[in-house]
């Protein structure tokens, strides 16, 4: 068993407050969703508030933009809770609730076991791989890279999103 875990950043422009018209299918399903991943083979922790979501978590000047951040066992449990099960119909909604970004909006990386990251690292992990696109330190599902303690030999393996962008 490795020593390190996944996390995992991703970020969003949001069409509305919270509370408006707009996003209310998606308010209503965050608890569902969130209780999802909390139940998920490999889930390890995520970022939330005493209300049980990261939607109050603000980091940017932007009072639309919101965060979501999670630790994982692996690329393969987080994979599976993104693009399969109840998780998938909310990805292929996205664009009903988020803007379309141009810039990366979701960033990978391995933590040392039990570390949970702050939204600071996890954004300079996102700037990274603005920075220098995708290498150990700051990746994506289209090009991973292993655990600092995989085997020596360990190659990068894409793991192609199967969820088209609508």
């Amino acid at each position: 068993m490795s020593a390190y875990e996944l996390a995992q950043l991703n970020i969003g422009i949001v069409r509305g407050p919270m509370d408006s018209p707009v996003m209310a299918e998606f308010a209503a399903n965050l608890e569902r969703i969130n209780a999802l991943a909390d139940a998920a083979p490999g889930f390890v922790w995520r970022l939330q508030t005493e209300a049980g979501d990261a939607t109050a978590i603000r980091p940017f000047a932007d009072e639309n933009m919101l965060v979501n951040m999670s630790v994982w066992r692996d690329a393969e449990a987080l994979r599976q809770f993104v693009y399969h099960g109840g998780h998938i119909e909310i990805v292929r909604r996205r664009r009903e609730w988020f803007e379309r970004m141009s810039d990366s909006y979701l960033v990978l990386w391995w933590v040392p076991r039990g570390h949970r990251p702050d939204v600071a690292e996890a954004l300079g992990r996102l700037e990274a791989l603005r920075r220098k696109g995708p290498h150990p330190e700051a990746f994506t599902f289209g090009q991973l890279f292993p655990a600092p303690d995989a085997p020596p030999g360990a190659r990068p393996v894409a793991l192609n999103d199967p969820c088209p962008a609508s």
